[in-house]
């Protein structure tokens, strides 16, 4: 059996990178009639087996992130039609969207003032929470501590489950046609000027009019890459428990219950199947996805404290994976100075989330060759050295006292202070 050749295997677009990001760009091009190929060794795994799925827009709101808040917004819009098309694409697999709304409480008068702040900046953007006290809180959740100072109540923040979203989107991405290369991608193959695909581990080299590096926190790590284009996304470690309520003590909880434990951040996502997702922790500890005693009794810790009665339920399963951490924690979308070359990575703690709104901004690139303006602000460019012919393209972003006025970049999490959504 001969080795494949370029032309056995040449496609419109090559993603690389098979997590729910990758997915997504792959089966909204195939949708629009692109011969598409992806490449990745596991398609639906990485994060998306690991992250909780909280569609939190507005409860994940941090300073400084307001550009990408309105990015966010429009995701959470388009989840249940997302939904309810990818059950369809996929052959009637349900992603378990729940719009159960999400329940944010503190626990002592430091959190209280914490989360009262929250508000504050919620309201000055527009968004829907109300505040509740600690007994109208406790009325909505009665396993609630009694402790509990007050609380957000957001509608509008719900969730889906990743590893059935993740499922689904492999599914859809077969039956429309994408063409899987379960292996590795080695090289990105350059020529002349233009990214033209893939050399890959297992020997087959891929051609491809575009090329989508969508490998998330691995995604500065393809070799072939020029420097000017590697993108600055590194891995932030997260680990996340899972549960299960026994139908003796269901309902345990009816929504998504988040809370600050003297300072540091815990969620917990109910599951309709009975599973309950606790999490996460935020690391900087490089490539590490090791599970260990403290994070697991921190979560654990912090979660007793929030429901007491979590420590008689089941423990199934302890995970760690790596968020794709970008420097202002927004996501990279686009293409880049290399032509040819698209990115769709660095979505940090809301790849799930932004998963619709990702989908259709790279599928109308691939068709148009332009970037759609709501996603202008996540050009790759922006990160581009200033006065260089990369970052002339790159417009300003639209912070929250308007458009051309920049947002200041996030700093790097080095607590538990971060989703793993």
């Amino acid at each position: 059996m001969h080795a494949p050749t370029r032309a056995d295997t040449a496609a419109d677009v090559l993603v690389i990178g098979g997590g729910i990001i990758g997915l997504v760009t792959a089966w909204r091009a195939a949708r629009l009639g692109l011969r598409t190929a992806l490449v990745d060794p596991s398609p639906g795994g990485g994060a998306a087996q690991v992250a909780a799925g909280m569609l939190a827009a507005v409860t994940e709101l941090h300073y400084g992130e307001e550009t990408l808040l309105g990015l966010n917004l429009a995701s959470a819009r388009r989840y249940p039609d997302f939904a309810a098309e990818l059950a369809e694409a996929s052959g009637g697999m349900d992603i378990g969207f729940r719009a159960c709304g999400t329940l944010a409480v503190a626990l002592d008068a430091d959190d209280r003032a914490h989360l009262r702040e929250l508000h504050a900046l919620q309201r000055r953007c527009g968004l829907e929470s109300e505040w509740l006290t600690g007994r109208e809180c406790r009325r909505l959740e009665p396993m609630l501590a009694p402790g509990v100072r007050g609380g957000l109540r957001v509608d509008g923040d719900h969730q889906v489950d990743p590893r059935r979203l993740a499922a689904a989107l492999v599914a859809a991405c077969e039956r429309a046609g994408v063409a899987f290369h379960r292996t590795t991608a080695e090289r990105l193959t350059v020529t002349g000027d233009r990214a033209a695909g893939a050399l890959l581990d297992d020997g087959t080299d891929v051609a491809a009019g575009q090329v989508v590096l969508a490998a998330g926190s691995l995604s500065g790590r393809l070799a072939g890459l020029p420097p000017e284009v590697v993108p600055p996304v590194r891995p932030v470690k997260g680990q996340v428990l899972r549960l299960r309520v026994p139908p003796a003590y269901a309902p345990f909880l009816t929504r998504t219950v988040r809370a600050v434990v003297r300072g540091s951040h815990v969620y917990l996502v109910p599951r309709e199947s009975g599973e309950l997702v606790v999490g996460a922790t935020t690391e900087e500890l490089g490539w590490d996805t090791t599970v260990t005693a403290g994070g697991v009794y921190e979560l654990l810790r912090d979660a007793h404290e929030l429901v007491p009665g979590l420590t008689e339920l089941p423990l199934i399963e302890t995970r760690a994976g790596l968020r794709p951490g970008s420097p202002d924690n927004a996501p990279l979308l686009g293409p880049t100075a290399l032509p040819g070359l698209h990115l769709a990575t660095g979505h940090y703690r809301n790849g799930v989330l932004l998963t619709p709104v990702t989908g259709d901004v790279m599928a109308d690139l691939l068709t148009t060759g332009e970037l759609p303006e709501a996603a202008r602000p996540f050009s790759p460019r922006r990160f581009a050295r200033p006065g260089s012919a990369a970052s002339a393209a790159v417009p300003p972003a639209a912070g929250p006292a308007g458009p051309g006025v920049p947002v200041a970049p996030g700093a790097a999490p080095t607590a538990r202070q971060e989703s793993f959504a």
